[in-house]
């Protein structure tokens, strides 16, 4: 395969945009990656393009994409993969590229959740599961369907809903100076373990915001990467792991498979091991998802992830920081540019031009895990120097 370079990258502010729409946010997205390329780019030299997103819209997605954009002899693939869809979609492109069928292309993902009450959503999914119309008179929505995780993850562990709450206010005070993220302000463990109860263990500040947003990214071969910077971010891994949507066919709730087998394939693909990655964005949609996820990707051994925590490993500053940007529980969480967003930061982080830079950053890895639990992406980046 011939490799991939991440060139330009740009996103929206994460938020509750109620005077836009899709077509509004997608254009914002692709103007601020545009912006970014260091010798400029003309959406002329797109192949093609992958479009990740999550929630229904009028119309086909794809067709969407390109009326706002206003390519429509652009190829256009929509991705729709629950919470790993923006990786995914980062994955289908970089994938097309390596092959040789394309040499520029266009990844973007966005959603608009703040608008879409839960009971809507959850009607939603039930009408696309028929065989699972018990979870939801059962109460197993997003929220109780990963506590089920976390309270098994408590009682086998040394972990505590103390733990929790340290991810709570690691992330909230990365996001106090990311721009783009929604609720930037910190919190206190005291503040996050006394909030109302959504799904024990879970409490308000433990859960991800309901938010609308778009992110962009601009991907190239290596032979043509040097028409658009001298410093391009290499496209190490990919990989998605899928495991069942069933509760009940799940014999230990205290790992998810999907993210194991994600993990291995992206690492293998890079030749690269948990132990070279600088910085991560990884995927917290509940706090107990970061937590777990940092034994699952390899940051830590088995039910020892809270460790990280208590040395302050993971904020920036220590050996490992994740989620500087604030991750998914400050930025907030529009499901098909989330995983993209991720990339975004990396593509920073990388270029050493991020709000909260980590020092000497030159591996990054973002992670999505959706499903809930089924499907997880991880995504391995390299600085320019690499």
């Amino acid at each position: 395969m011939r490799r991939v370079a991440l060139v330009g990258a740009g996103m929206t502010s994460f938020a509750e945009h109620f005077a836009l729409g899709i077509d509004d946010l997608l254009p914002m997205a692709v103007a601020e990656c545009a912006a970014s390329v260091d010798k400029g780019v003309q959406l002329s030299d797109l192949d093609a393009a992958w479009f990740g997103m999550v929630r229904k819209a009028d119309g086909l997605p794809a067709g969407l994409l390109a009326d706002a954009l206003g390519t429509p002899d652009l190829p256009v693939t929509h991705i729709e993969n629950s919470c790993a869809t923006g990786n995914d979609a980062v994955r289908n492109a970089m994938y097309a590229i390596g092959s040789g069928a394309v040499d520029v292309a266009l990844v973007i993902g966005a959603d608009k959740l703040r608008e879409t009450g839960q009971q809507d959503a959850l009607r939603e999914w039930e009408s696309l599961t028929r065989d699972r119309v018990w979870d939801y008179p059962l109460g197993v929505f997003a929220a109780a369907g990963f506590a089920l995780h976390a309270n098994r993850y408590l009682h086998e562990s040394a972990a505590t809903r103390e733990h929790l709450a340290l991810v709570a206010v690691k992330n909230h005070r990365h996001g106090v100076s990311n721009p783009k993220a929604r609720l930037r302000f910190e919190i206190t463990a005291e503040q996050a373990l006394a909030a109302p109860m959504v799904a024990d263990p879970f409490g308000v500040y433990d859960c991800v915001p309901q938010t609308d947003g778009a992110a962009a990214l601009l991907l190239v071969a290596e032979d043509v990467a040097d028409r658009y910077t001298d410093a391009p971010v290499w496209v190490r891994g990919v990989g998605l792991g899928l495991d069942t949507v069933m509760h009940q066919h799940r014999t230990d709730l205290t790992s998810f498979p999907a993210t194991l087998r994600a993990a291995r394939r992206a690492f293998a693909m890079a030749g690269l091991g948990p132990r070279d990655v600088h910085v991560a964005e990884v995927h917290d949609y509940f706090t107990g998802i970061e937590l777990m996820s940092y034994e699952d990707l390899g940051f830590a051994d088995r039910f020892e992830g809270h460790k990280l925590l208590e040395a302050g490993v993971t904020t920036v500053g220590g050996a490992l920081p994740v989620n500087p940007s604030g991750g998914l529980k400050c930025k907030g969480h529009p499901p098909g540019a989330t995983g993209i967003a991720q990339c975004v930061e990396l593509f920073q982080q990388l270029r050493e031009s991020a709000v909260n830079q980590v020092d000497g950053a030159r591996i990054g890895l973002a992670h999505n895990l959706g499903g809930p639990a089924a499907v997880a992406a991880v995504t391995i980046l390299e600085g320019p120097s690499g």
